[in-house]
């Protein structure tokens, strides 16, 4: 029997995205000094705002959240046409460091809190 936790199934989800987002960011970096490199990177928020809109109750799906790959080809750097900026690429990266922290840490104390219930609060 499955128990049905549609936040920690969100949260989860947001972890995939997060650390899809970092390998995105990495190749970004690794790629500085490409000519003609377009920097990538995935949105997440307003994925999730999209599929909030789109479900006509509260119960969401964390399979109906999915990410919105963004390629910034408005914004060249470099006469080679590579459009990388490193100091962003590592403010990102830092940024999105401490959300994978967050949200490893919430979906710990979620399952926290299902492991106090089914002990009943014995350890």
């Amino acid at each position: 029997m499955q128990i049905a936790n549609p936040a920690a199934e969100v949260m989860e989800r947001a972890l995939d995205i997060n650390w899809l987002r970092q390998q995105l960011i990495a190749n970004n970096i690794a790629n500085v000094d490409t000519p003609n490199y377009k920097r990538a990177d995935v949105d997440f928020k307003s994925s999730l705002i999209k599929a909030l809109n789109n479900h006509s109750d509260s119960r969401l799906a964390a399979k109906e959240v999915e990410p919105d790959f963004v390629d910034s080809e408005d914004l060249i750097l470099s006469n080679d046409g590579n459009n990388v900026d490193i100091e962003k690429e590592m403010s990102q990266q830092a940024v999105n460091v401490l959300q994978y922290a967050l949200l490893t840490r919430l979906v710990s104390d979620q399952l926290g809190m299902l492991r106090t219930a089914i002990t009943e609060g014995r350890r």
